[in-house]
């Protein structure tokens, strides 16, 4: 970035030009979906605060405008809206002796542009810059346009009528740099603030440029994921082919991969946004779950599922984590998400993540310590403790159980029955959860016969489910664009003839 800043240093006085660096804090959670709390900029000591002190004084700011433009001062952003403009009533006026003899102030509008945050319920907030000017604001070179806005990111530069005639570069005081991301990625996404993080990665809130969208990317670290016990890369055969595949899944209740970038040492995948959060943070609100809630999420999670088995996908990390919700209403479309997990970090990098927390995971995966594969039945097993958990508040399976280890209430699905929890779910609600949660998989029932099960023969809730499913957002596949630095092996056979099945069955997805 260059400033053309020559006698600035005379001209610029605000409030914070003795700051001689930039604080930054990350946000983080504690799981791998779509939410996060905001931590803000260390407060420092203060001994005491004079009476006539004002707020502005003692409030952290969120942002920094550091002037660029002669005339312009530095300006700290600690509220949530600000209007810049010729108008002495703005919040910010050109109106000063300095900028106003000049020809460009002429240029200038009452109101030229407008930067604030937006709050979303459940996000943290987001910095914007708006347009409200007729002679235009640019954006790093770019013409925002009247009345639009662009999300506001650190070091991005602001100039008004012109895009030479930069004013101010901006600091964003809560996220990060976006130099750190791959240049490729970086002409087409804006990266934001961290939504979520897990064993798996890290998961950031990013707006396409084109559209301002909002999209979530999940960040994969190479060398903590992927290290084999000799201390090379334990790398998936065709990492670009599997997302290819995964890419091309189509269903309403599957989270959609819309974009894939390869660095040195990341992965990026781009995800599409759920703005309801995790599943898990909905049952934990609310303690459990009406029933009619759980009867329509779980009927979604069947489909689901079974659309990954027929497309020869098995999750085998399915979680409440790993369920997310289209909004913040109760009744609402749900997607499931991480399911090519297996296929992009490689069975024992995942064997090695999943056995941390087994909860959730099917007495042949612990028994087999990831040494054999497993079938589809693993799944089913998983459905059942998250159908478990979402009726009766609480996990079967836990390490607070003193009187045997979670290994072997597992391996023996020996499930703790609290009746208190249960005594207002239907007698069908709990035969289905006892019919899933079967030590054999040859005897577990599968996604096809939990669908054919009493309690799922609720035509009201159908009807329910498949209008928001048709609500959802649902785009035909796309051919992949991989941006990667060094090749790739050629996939496997096996891997040749999973992609047949997906791009030979049309109508059945259509029919999905």
């Amino acid at each position: 970035m260059s400033r053309d800043t020559k006698g600035d240093s005379q001209q610029s006085q605000g409030t914070s030009s003795s700051s001689s660096s930039v604080p930054q804090s990350y946000s983080q959670s504690s799981s791998s979906g779509t939410m996060s709390s905001l931590e803000t900029v260390p407060l420092m000591d203060i001994a005491s605060i004079p009476e006539e002190q004002e707020l502005e004084d003692i409030l952290q700011p969120w942002g920094r405008l550091w002037a660029l433009g002669k005339g312009f001062e530095n300006h700290d952003c600690v509220n949530n809206e600000y209007v810049f403009g010729r108008d002495k009533q703005c919040d910010y006026t050109f109106d000063r002796r300095i900028i106003n003899k000049t020809e460009k102030y002429k240029t200038y509008s009452k109101k030229h542009f407008r930067i604030y945050r937006d709050g979303e319920q459940g996000h943290s907030p987001i910095a914007y810059i708006e347009d409200l000017s007729g002679n235009g604001t640019y954006l790093n070179k770019e013409l925002i346009g009247r009345d639009k806005k662009l999300p506001l990111t650190n070091n991005a530069e602001i100039a008004l009528s012109l895009p030479s005639n930069k004013v101010f570069v901006f600091s964003d005081l809560l996220v990060d740099d976006q130099t750190v991301y791959p240049k490729e990625f970086g002409n087409k996404f804006i990266m934001s603030k961290t939504i979520g993080s897990g064993a798996c990665g890290e998961v950031k809130l990013a707006f396409e440029k084109s559209t301002c969208k909002k999209v979530a990317v999940k960040i994969i670290n190479k060398r903590k994921f992927m290290l084999s016990n000799s201390g090379d890369y334990e790398r998936p055969i065709a990492f670009d082919t599997e997302i290819e595949i995964l890419k091309k899944l189509n269903h309403p209740c599957i989270i959609r991969i819309e974009n894939f970038f390869d660095s040195e040492d990341f992965y990026y995948i781009v995800l599409e946004l759920m703005e309801g959060g995790e599943l898990f943070d909905r049952v934990v609100t609310s303690v459990r779950l009406k029933e009619s809630t759980a009867k329509l999420y779980f009927y979604q999670m069947l489909l689901a599922v079974q659309y990954l088995h027929e497309n020869g996908v098995i999750h085998r990390d399915l979680k409440p984590e790993n369920v997310l919700l289209s909004s913040t209403n109760e009744e609402c479309c749900i997607k499931i998400t991480d399911f090519g997990q297996s296929k992009i970090l490689g069975e024992t990098s995942l064997m090695k993540t999943l056995c941390g927390t087994p909860t959730y995971l099917a007495p042949e995966v612990l028994n087999t310590a990831g040494t054999a594969g497993y079938s589809s039945a693993v799944d089913y097993w998983s459905l059942g403790v998250i159908l478990f958990v979402c009726l009766s508040g609480y996990p079967p399976f836990s390490e607070q159980n003193g009187k045997m280890p979670l290994k072997n209430q597992i391996a023996g699905g020996n499930y703790t029955f609290i009746p208190a929890a249960w005594e207002n779910v239907s007698p069908p609600a709990l035969d289905l959860v006892k019919k899933l949660l079967v030590v054999d998989p040859e005897k577990r029932l599968t996604t096809k016969q939990a669908l054919e099960h009493p309690w799922l023969q609720d035509d009201k809730m159908r009807k329910d489910a498949e209008r928001l499913m048709c609500d959802a957002t649902m785009l035909p596949p796309q051919q992949i664009s991989v941006s990667r630095k060094r090749g790739h092996e050629e996939h496997e056979a096996s891997t040749s003839k999973q992609s047949e099945t997906l791009t030979a069955t049309p109508e059945k997805r259509a029919k999905m």
